[in-house]
């Protein structure tokens, strides 16, 4: 990913702090020099100052033969967004733009099949984002619950590159970066609203 230096995230703890917040990523990996993409649910978790990420994919989806190959997937985690109108800015010699911010995380995926890591896979995601459901899930038949998890396919990837970018008008002076933040804040889309709060938790514009 183009990264100019002034929008690059190298602090670990921040880039996790955005995988888990923005856990819905785009898993991409290619065969046969073909890029191939899926989205889903990834968790993502430290462990001795690495990255691991976790999810599943339908068994139907080719997408978990590829990971078997072995070759190297990006993770791209993706959050808010906004255009960015130069009637905001103080000179009026300025062009378009849009913020965002993303994380792309590589590695090599191993595969997961086994049934107890398969369930303690799904145990995490639903604890992650349903914890009410958790007890509804374990009160399904067993026979039902395997057959579930025979229908799909784990995989873990340690992290070992990270690429983080939040392009949120640091390249502009404080009081454009402060009238990009208000008329932001002002729009009822929280994907747009949300570049408002993340500049302000930056520090910008003050």
């Amino acid at each position: 990913m183009y990264i100019p230096e002034y929008y690059r995230i190298d602090d670990l703890s921040a880039a996790l702090a955005f995988m888990e917040a923005n856990p819905f990523a785009i898993l991409v990996s290619a065969s046969g020099g073909i890029p191939f993409a899926t989205h889903i649910p990834v968790l993502a978790d430290e462990h001795e100052n690495q990255i691991i990420l976790t999810g599943h994919v339908a068994k139907a989806n080719p997408h978990w033969q590829m990971l078997e190959q072995e070759q190297e997937s990006l993770v791209i985690f993706h959050g808010p967004h906004a255009y960015i109108s130069p009637s905001l800015y103080e000179s009026r010699e300025s062009v378009p733009t849009w913020n965002y911010a993303a994380v792309h995380a590589y590695g090599r995926a191993t595969v997961l099949r086994e049934a107890g890591r398969l369930e303690e896979i799904l145990v995490e995601t639903i604890q992650t984002f349903d914890p009410p459901y958790l007890d509804q899930w374990f009160a399904l038949r067993k026979e039902y619950r395997a057959r579930m998890m025979g229908q799909i396919v784990g995989f873990e990837i340690a992290a070992t590159r990270l690429e983080g970018k939040f392009k949120l008008s640091q390249n502009r002076s404080k009081q454009d970066q402060a009238s990009v933040m208000e008329s932001l804040e002002r729009s009822e889309d929280s994907w747009v609203s949300g570049i408002a709060r993340l500049m302000k938790n930056q520090g910008l514009g003050l």
